[in-house]
């Protein structure tokens, strides 16, 4: 928890902020009242179901996501139930606890895998892990489908790593839709693989191709990337997949959802016939099931989701009335004690780049990530956010999949997203490893 003085809060790192944007008190707390114009309200909560009043679409902030509709001619409103973002978060103790059939110790894997799954400290199978790894070590293509925060990678990286080390010549290649969550893939990667001889490689835009021409040269078990990139190197002739006899789609709605289905059919006709695919993700849309299938060879279906979005994530909306400005909404609700590591989103780049300015000319410590953001540039920023040195990371939704951070306290929807399935996924960020999170969704 944050230590309060009179004015400042300090954080978990020892850095603090100003609770008052820089301002002497009696600027930073006070109400315009007389002039009709906008007054600051004492909480940022209007109950759900009052009288709907006409409000700015996504503005709020001049210098952050702009005053009206004018701001986002182009970009489509998202339709969703506002009832979808109401969820009250039900106890640990009354959630039906998953009996898992396996131990780590009982699945049929090299002992050096196994002591690296001891160091690791993990004992018992997430439910996606207990029913999938089983099947990928008999070499079944496989769709797994699971809420997010449930060890997916866990359920994919084991047995390959297996497949690579008691096999001759085996290659994987792992597509994700981002930079951040094929870096994450790797770093998990390479904690399960320690010690093994097993190499791996990041084929991800916004980093240096050249870097990765050189790493690829030395002839690496797992290739991880962005759909983009490895088609650049197929095309380059610095990547060939003929006998890569292994794949995994991470996020394959996603990607699909991006646009990267040429790429992915592209990179998929490289492949030799006879290979295994591991497709996962949280969320698979019928018309996206009906795609992947094509894909695969008898797959068998591993979907253990219980309910749509985590219960342990309290979920609730904002509702941003015509006399307050958004910015000064989020400024109050940031200043709750109880908002210790806060992922923010937003739906345009500039937007999300501004508002992350904003809120540090206002004293708070914020980061952000975005697609126009340089690689290394967005590395640090997720950093920064990892280690506790900013307690606030503004993001696009490149930051709303896969991403495993620790103690993510809230997730703020200060723009809508383009559909439900994304909502899903943006709140996954929070309520991980069976922690209490809240959800918060801005509305007009």
């Amino acid at each position: 928890m944050y230590q309060k003085s009179s004015s400042s809060v300090r954080t978990k790192s020892g850095n603090s902020f100003n609770k008052n944007r820089g301002k002497p008190a009696s600027q930073g707390s006070r109400k315009r009242n007389g002039s009709g114009g906008p007054q600051r309200s004492e909480g940022p909560y209007v109950p759900f179901g009052s009288a709907p009043r006409k409000s700015a679409s996504f503005g709020g902030s001049r210098s952050s996501f702009g005053r009206g509709p004018k701001r986002f001619r182009g970009v489509k409103k998202s339709i969703i139930d506002q009832n979808k973002f109401i969820k009250k978060a039900v106890p640990v103790a009354e959630v039906e606890e998953y009996v898992s059939k396996h131990k780590f110790a009982d699945f049929n894997v090299c002992q050096e895998l196994k002591n690296n799954i001891i160091t690791k400290g993990y004992e018992t199978p997430t439910p996606i892990q207990d029913q999938a790894i089983p099947e990928a070590l008999n070499g079944r293509d496989i769709i797994g489908v699971a809420a997010t925060g449930t060890g997916k990678t866990a359920a994919f990286i084991i047995p390959l790593i297996n497949k690579v080390f008691m096999g001759k010549n085996q290659k994987v290649l792992i597509i994700t839709p981002t930079r951040e969550l094929a870096s994450q893939i790797d770093i998990e990667l390479r904690e399960f693989a320690k010690g093994m001889g097993i190499r791996s490689v990041q084929c991800i835009g916004g980093a240096r191709i050249g870097r990765q021409i050189s790493e690829l040269s030395r002839n690496p078990q797992f290739v991880i990337g962005t759909p983009g990139r490895i088609n650049d190197l197929i095309k380059r002739g610095r990547l060939r997949l003929e006998g890569t006899q292994n794949i995994v789609l991470d996020e394959v709605d996603r990607m699909l959802d991006m646009g990267f289905i040429n790429d992915i059919k592209t990179i998929l006709s490289t492949l030799p016939n006879h290979k295994q695919s591991l497709f996962f993700s949280a969320t698979i849309s019928t018309r996206i099931s009906g795609l992947i299938q094509t894909f695969l060879n008898n797959p068998v279906t591993v979907s253990v989701k219980t309910t749509v979005t985590s219960d342990n994530v309290e979920q609730d909306i904002v509702k941003v009335s015509f006399d307050q400005r958004k910015i000064e909404v989020l400024h109050d609700i940031l200043n709750k004690p109880e908002c210790e590591k806060v992922l923010i989103f937003g739906r345009t780049k500039r937007g999300v780049e501004n508002l992350s300015n904003d809120l540090e000319k206002r004293g708070f410590k914020s980061s952000s990530i975005h697609g126009d953001k340089a690689q290394n540039k967005r590395e640090k920023a997720l950093r920064l956010f990892k280690e506790n040195h900013v307690n606030i990371l503004v993001a696009t939704d490149v930051a709303a999949r896969g991403l495993d951070i620790d103690d993510v306290t809230h997730v703020i929807n200060y723009d809508l997203p383009e559909n439900y399935e994304d909502y899903v996924h943006r709140i996954g960020r929070t309520g991980r490893a069976n922690k209490r999170g809240t959800a918060l969704t801005f509305v007009s």
